[in-house]
C-alpha cells in the first residue's frame, strides 16, 4: 500500500477514483435516453398506485416502504377536484350557515316543569270576581303558614274543592290533588316548595260574598323566604297547626314573622281526626290536647308580642279558631257549630252566645238549662266535649267500624241523606261524604277570616307605614294610605313566577295605589334605588295582566288598589323585589 495516498488514521487522501455508481448512473441515463417512452409509463403506474393507496402521492423514485411520513403530510381524502375534476369550480366556505350550537338534527324534547288543569270553572263567574276585585272593602288578603305537612296545601284543596267544578279526591288511589303544588318536581315529593296564591270567592254564613286572596306557603325551613314574600303582602295570617303533632319550630318563626309584620292572626286547627283514628284519645282528652295548643300558640304570641307590638291572643270562643279536617272535607268555628245547632233544632236561640259557652270550663246543666262553671250533680262533660266533640267521635266510630244503618240512622238526625251507592264506598270516601254534608261549606273560615282580618282598604294605613321609606306625608303616602285609585300608580312586586316554559319571568306583586293598565309604562325602581342615585331604575311597558290562580291565569285589563297582580314584561331588571310607579 503506498504510504503517500493514506493519512495516519488510515484515510485515503489520494486523487479521486471513479466510482462504479457513477458508471452504473451513466449507463442508465443511456438506457434513459434510449426509452423515454417506457420511463414515463412506469413512473405514470407508480403515481397511481401510490395514490390508490391513500396515503401519499410521489413523483420521484424513492423507497415508499422505508419512508417516514409524517402526519401533517399524509392525505386520507381526495381532493375536490379529484373527485369533482378540473371542469367543476369547488368553493369552500369557512363557516357553514347553520350555527354550530344547533345540531343538524334537533333533537325532541317535551319541555315541561307545570302541572295544568283541563276544568277551571268557578261557581261565579269571572266578572263577579273582578267586580269584588275593585271593592277594597270586600277584599282578604292572607297567607297560609305553618310547620312542614301540617296541611296548608291539604287545605287549599279542600277550598278549591268547594269554589271550582272539580273534584280534588280521587276515590280510586285516595290521593288529594294538591291543587297549588304547580311544580313537577312539587308534585313527584308531596313537598310544596314555592308559595302560590289563589283568589277565591267565599261566602260566609250570611251568604255573603268576600273574594279572598290566599298564599299558600311552604313549610319547610329551607323555604322560609317564600313565607317572608306571602307575608310582606298580606294583611293577616292564618296559622296552620296539626291537633297530633302541636306546635313545631316552624310554627314559632311563623308567628315572630308575622308580628314583626304587624299582622293579625288566626288559626286552623286541621287533622282534629287524628286524635280519633289515630291516637284514639277519648273525647275528653281530646279537648285537653286541644286546649294544650291553643296555650302554647298563645305564649308564643305574647313572648313575640313583648318586642315587636301587642297582637291579639286566640280563643274559640272569640272566632278566631277554625276545626278542620282537610283531608276529611270539613271545618268549622264553634260560631257555625252553633248555627248548625240552630239550624237543626230549629229554635231561635242566639247562636253567638251559644257559641261563647262551648269552649272553656262551663258545663250544661239539663235541669236549669243554663251553663256553670261546675259540673251536675249527675255528672257530665265540658260543653265542648258534649256539644261538639262526642257528635264527631259517634260519625266516625259509627263510618269506621262500618255500621250501615247506623250511619244512616246518625246522619238522618243531623238532617243528611246518602243514597244507596254512597253508603257503600269504602271509608275514606265516605267520610269526607258524610262530614262535608254535615258541616257544609267552610263559611265559618270565611266568618273567621272577615271579623278578625282587616280587609284590603283598612288595613292599607298601616301596611304602608310598616313598609314604606319614602316620604310620609306627600301625595302618594297618603294616597297608599286611602288605597285611592284615582291615586299615583304604586305597586309592591315581591315575587317572580315562570312561565310553563321557565324561558322568562312574570312579576307578582299588589297594587296599593292608582290602577295598573294593561298596555301601561312603568318605571322599575330596583332593590337598590334611591332618589340620588336612579341607576336601579328602568322603564319598561306592562304587556299582560293576570289574576293568578295558581294552575290557571285569568287575564284582566287592569288591578285596582288592594288586589293581588301578576304583571308580563317588567322582570328584566328585577332580581326579587321591586316597586312599580308611574312611567311619567
Amino acid at each position: 500500500m503506498d504510504e503517500c495516498l493514506y493519512d495516519e488514521f488510515g484515510n485515503y487522501i489520494g486523487p479521486e477514483i471513479e466510482s462504479d455508481h457513477e458508471s452504473d448512473g451513466e449507463e442508465e441515463d443511456e438506457d434513459m435516453q434510449e426509452k423515454p417512452g417506457m420511463e414515463a409509463e412506469a413512473s405514470d403506474e407508480k403515481d397511481a398506485a401510490a395514490a390508490s393507496n391513500g396515503w401519499i402521492t410521489a413523483t420521484s423514485d424513492v423507497d415508499m416502504d422505508n419512508q417516514i411520513v409524517l402526519a401533517e403530510d399524509k392525505k386520507y381524502y381526495p381532493t375536490a377536484e379529484e373527485v369533482y375534476g378540473e371542469d367543476v369550480e369547488t368553493l369552500v366556505m369557512d363557516e357553514d350557515e347553520q350555527p354550530l350550537e344547533q345540531p343538524i338534527i334537533k333533537p325532541v324534547r317535551n319541555i315541561k316543569f307545570e302541572v295544568g288543569v283541563k276544568d277551571s270553572s268557578t261557581y261565579v263567574s269571572t266578572q263577579f270576581l273582578l267586580g269584588l276585585m275593585s271593592n277594597p272593602s270586600l277584599v282578604r288578603n292572607v297567607a297560609l303558614v305553618g310547620h312542614l305537612h301540617h296541611g296548608k296545601t291539604v287545605f287549599m284543596d279542600m277550598l278549591v274543592e268547594q269554589t271550582h267544578h272539580i273534584s280534588t279526591f280521587d276515590t280510586n288511589s285516595e290521593k288529594l290533588m294538591r291543587y297549588t303544588d304547580t311544580r313537577i318536581d312539587e308534585q313527584e315529593r308531596r313537598i310544596s316548595i314555592k308559595a302560590v296564591p289563589l283568589s277565591l270567592v267565599l261566602e260566609d254564613s250570611n251568604a255573603k260574598s268576600y273574594l279572598c286572596n290566599i298564599m299558600d306557603t311552604p313549610g319547610h325551613v329551607s323555604f322560609s323566604n317564600e313565607m317572608t314574600a306571602a307575608l310582606r303582602l298580606a294583611d293577616g295570617a292564618v296559622l296552620i297547626v296539626d291537633a297530633g303533632e302541636g306546635v313545631m319550630v316552624n310554627i314559632e318563626r311563623a308567628i315572630r314573622h308575622a308580628i314583626q309584620e304587624g299582622l293579625p292572626i288566626v288559626v286552623v286547627i286541621n287533622k282534629v281526626d287524628r286524635l280519633i283514628t289515630e291516637l284514639k284519645l277519648p273525647p275528653k282528652d281530646a279537648y285537653h290536647k286541644l286546649r294544650h295548643t291553643i296555650e302554647v300558640i298563645n305564649t308564643h304570641i305574647s313572648a313575640a308580642s313583648s318586642t315587636a307590638g301587642r297582637v291579639k291572643t286566640i280563643d274559640p270562643a272569640t272566632g278566631n279558631v277554625c276545626f278542620a279536617s282537610a283531608c276529611a272535607g270539613w271545618s268549622f268555628t264553634l260560631q257555625s257549630f252553633a248555627k248548625l245547632y240552630v239550624k237543626l233544632h230549629g229554635i231561635p236561640f242566639d247562636a253567638d252566645k251559644f257559641a261563647t259557652r262551648l269552649w272553656g270550663e262551663l258545663y250544661y246543666h239539663p235541669d236549669t238549662r243554663t251553663f256553670e262553671r261546675k259540673p251536675p250533680v249527675s255528672g257530665g262533660e265540658r260543653s265542648f266535649v258534649q256539644f261538639v266533640l262526642e257528635p264527631l267521635y259517634k260519625i266516625y266510630s259509627q263510618v269506621i267500624r262500618e255500621h250501615k244503618k247506623s250511619v244512616e240512622a246518625t246522619l238522618a238526625e243531623l238532617g243528611v241523606t246518602l243514597s244507596n251507592e254512597a253508603s257503600r264506598s269504602n271509608v275514606r270516601p265516605l267520610l269526607r261524604l258524610a262530614c262535608s254534608s254535615v258541616f257544609g261549606s267552610a263559611t265559618g273560615f270565611t266568618d273567621m277570616l272577615v271579623k278578625h282580618i282587616p280587609s284590603a282598604k283598612d288595613a292599607a294605613a298601616k301596611k304602608v307605614d310598616h313598609i314604606y321609606t319614602g316620604v310620609r306625608n306627600s301625595t302618594i303616602f297618603n294616597a297608599m294610605k286611602a288605597c285611592d285609585s284615582a291615586g299615583p300608580l304604586m305597586v309592591n312586586v315581591t315575587k317572580l313566577y315562570p312561565k310553563s316554559d321557565c324561558s322568562v319571568f312574570d312579576a307578582f306583586g299588589r297594587v296599593y295605589s292608582g290602577e295598573i293598565l294593561k298596555g301601561q309604562t312603568v318605571r322599575v325602581l330596583g332593590e337598590g334605588y334611591s332618589p340620588e342615585d336612579e341607576e336601579e331604575m328602568t322603564i319598561k311597558e306592562v304587556t299582560k295582566l293576570w289574576v293568578y290562580q295558581a294552575r290557571y291565569r285569568i287575564p284582566i285589563s287592569k288591578a285596582p288598589p288592594g288586589s293581588w297582580v301578576l304583571i308580563e314584561g317588567v322582570d328584566a331588571s328585577i332580581m326579587k323585589t321591586a316597586t312599580l310607579c308611574c312611567g311619567l
